[in-house]
């Protein structure tokens, strides 16, 4: 449910990656390595297990030579494994389920919706062999980060073989850089950490026995609810002022007791 928001966030930092500007040596070997060799997920650890984090890196084969160890300097994101919902006063969710069509569903099917509105922590720490060289990625993430036009990013998620995104967005982008003590003199460490705000869609469709519009293809692709398309009226006397009235096809009153 939460995975498309890390596919996001990676290629978020995949633009910051882009737009880093080598201040030092380790920044230009750092360039140079490309976005892959230099950035990785912890699978929910967080910076409390950073000589864990290093270690698994450092065990990698980032050049495809079994005796080359692996590159500083590094950044490895995580996600907490908690989860808060979204303060009120920012979002709001959607509990109870309402009815849409998907605007880019060339089947026009209804479905079902609801969303939620959750938090998501992450931090994003920095392992350098100097100093310099992790302040300048962080000076330089955190100035990315400030832009307004990069406060957030879009998460997309598939349903019905229908593509949407939905947003993320970065709380506390003024966030420090707090250095991470390891015991060692040799690693610099630097982590950032960044509330995401999300907005994650729950559809929900008709199964195969209920009744539905008959426009699925199968597992991925469900049918939506049925849709009703015409009314036909077989009376045509109704009740207008309490009085029975009788009414032409255009509507018009012809006769009324």
């Amino acid at each position: 449910m939460f995975e498309p928001v890390k596919i996001a966030l990676g290629e978020y930092l995949q633009g910051f990656y882009s737009d880093l500007v080598p201040t030092t040596p380790a920044l230009k070997e750092f360039k140079k390595r490309g976005f892959g060799y230099c950035f990785a997920f912890a699978p929910s650890r967080m910076v409390d297990q950073a000589n864990d984090m290093l270690a698994t890196w450092q065990k990698n084969d980032t050049t495809g030579k079994p005796t080359t160890p692996a590159k500083l300097p590094v950044v490895i994101v995580a996600m907490a494994k908690d989860y808060t919902p979204t303060g009120r006063d920012f979002n709001y969710q959607i509990s109870d389920p309402v009815e849409i069509m998907l605007p880019t569903d060339e089947k026009e099917r209804y479905f079902e919706i609801k969303t939620i509105a959750g938090d998501l922590r992450a931090q994003i720490a920095i392992f350098a062999s100097d100093e310099a060289t992790a302040k300048s990625i962080a000076a330089q993430l955190l100035l990315y980060v400030d832009s307004p036009t990069r406060r957030g990013f879009d998460a997309k998620y598939t349903f019905a073989k229908n593509d949407v995104l939905f947003p993320c967005q970065i709380d506390t982008p003024d966030s420090p850089a707090l250095s991470v003590d390891t015991g060692s003199n040799n690693i610099t460490i630097l982590a950032v950490d960044f509330t995401l705000h999300c907005t994650v869609p729950l559809y929900d469709a008709p199964g195969e026995d209920e009744p539905n519009d008959g426009k699925g293809s199968g597992p991925d692709d469900p049918s939506g609810y049925p849709v009703v398309n015409t009314i036909t009226q077989k009376d045509d006397t109704t009740i207008r002022n309490n009085r029975d009235a009788q009414i032409d096809e255009n509507g018009t009153v012809i006769n009324m007791d």
